[in-house]
């Protein structure tokens, strides 16, 4: 990762503070995840354990999104805790081609990264779709999970200012 890359997220990090609703927070974060690996979409996906779902506070592109929590490629990276990285995800089994049958989008690649609590839960997704020259690969994943651990406290923050 160079330096700039760092650089830009500490900057971003600074403008986060200012946002304490997750309604401001999540669009500010989607831009941003998709501008530092250049992706064409970003889905945040919230994880809700009580109700066993996850689903999209904000999603590039179609309306809101609820799924099981043991669903698709996002629901495997609330399991494992680790990221995935998907480029021909129409060949994974854990592909949800019906999002895309409804929307009328194409997702050629994933990159889907947790984001963890202070507590190392699974809070949420971030899922960025479709990367504009070529595949995911390792740099983006490795770039895009620092980012998430940075803006971790800002969401978990925001959740519990949203359940007071």
């Amino acid at each position: 990762m160079s330096l700039e890359i760092y650089k830009r997220i500490a900057d971003f990090g600074k403008k986060l503070t200012s946002l304490d609703r997750i309604e401001e927070a999540l669009p500010t974060i989607s831009e941003e995840a998709k501008a530092i690996v250049n992706a064409e979409r970003c889905s945040i996906f919230m994880v809700d354990r009580a109700g066993e779902m996850l689903w999209t506070k904000l999603s590039d592109g179609i309306g809101r999104i609820a799924i099981g929590i043991d669903s698709g490629i996002v629901g495997d990276t609330v399991h494992t805790k680790t990221a995935q990285m998907v480029n021909n995800p129409y060949e994974d089994s854990r592909f949800l081609a019906k999002i895309d049958e409804k929307s009328g989008f194409v997702t050629r690649n994933i990159l889907a990264i947790p984001i963890f609590n202070s507590r190392q839960e699974v809070i949420g997704i971030i899922q960025l779709l479709n990367k504009y020259h070529g595949d995911f690969d390792e740099k983006d994943e490795g770039i895009m999970s620092f980012f998430a651990n940075y803006i971790s406290g800002t969401l978990e923050l925001a959740l519990l200012m949203e359940k007071k």
